[in-house]
């Protein structure tokens, strides 16, 4: 029994420096978003109007209208989640940003993972994604950050629950290492190995509750199923 919606939320992201713009919209696809992706702040009500975003994702320092502005445009007309991402991190900044209606603040650069669990959390207190997700006999709990099987509490590292968080999010897909190296750890040039390490770890602690759940799929990479 799998208890979530199939899509988590609706992410529009407004960046304009290509590689960072294709990469978020990866990872929150890779999350099980539906993403709409812009360079820019062209047409960004109509945006909003048809798409009806939960987190807008805004990189301050645009051309045209920065950021500010389009947060507070967004303001006028949807109650979605406002992350912003820029380059500056001073105070005046990040106060002007949470004036603009900011939820939260993260400074350039980044690693994807860090803003990913920034947005669910966001998400989550809009209630805009669920706090709880089952799969079989796990649940996650994501308002507490804990997992159990079967009742019994499992005890993960914050690397193992990121890992697991991701799978489950990913429910009955089959993730690659490189994937998860990206989405997990917010690199994908470390050691594959390391994903191995932590899938037998997680293994371990899942199964001495019961039959596997985190399967190998030869030559591809992972897949979380009942």
């Amino acid at each position: 029994m799998t208890r979530t919606r199939p899509c988590a939320a609706r992410v529009l992201i407004v960046e304009d420096e290509e590689p960072i713009r294709d990469s978020l919209a990866t990872a929150y696809r890779g999350a099980g978003h539906d993403v709409h992706a812009r360079a820019d702040g062209t047409d960004f009500e109509d945006q909003v109007d048809a798409f009806r975003p939960d987190l807008v994702v805004l990189d301050v320092m645009l051309p045209g209208r920065d950021g500010f502005a389009l947060a507070r445009a967004l303001r006028e007309r949807a109650e979605a989640a406002v992350l912003f991402l820029t380059a500056r991190d001073d105070l005046d900044d990040r106060l002007r940003g949470f004036a603009a209606g900011a939820d939260d603040y993260v400074v350039k650069p980044f690693a994807v993972a860090e803003v990913l669990a920034r947005s669910a959390a966001a998400l989550r207190r809009l209630g805009r994604i669920p706090a709880t997700v089952q799969i079989g006999d796990v649940v996650l709990d994501h308002a507490a950050s804990v997992a159990s099987r079967d009742g019994t509490l499992l005890e993960l590292t914050a690397t193992e629950w990121r890992l697991l968080s991701y799978l489950a999010a990913n429910r009955g897909r089959t993730l690659s290492k490189t994937q998860i190296l990206t989405q997990v750890w917010g690199y994908d040039d470390y050691d594959p190995n390391l994903v191995e390490v932590h899938v037998s770890a997680l293994r371990r602690k899942t199964e001495a509750l019961g039959p596997r759940v985190i399967h190998t799929v030869r030559g591809l990479g992972y897949v979380l199923r009942p």
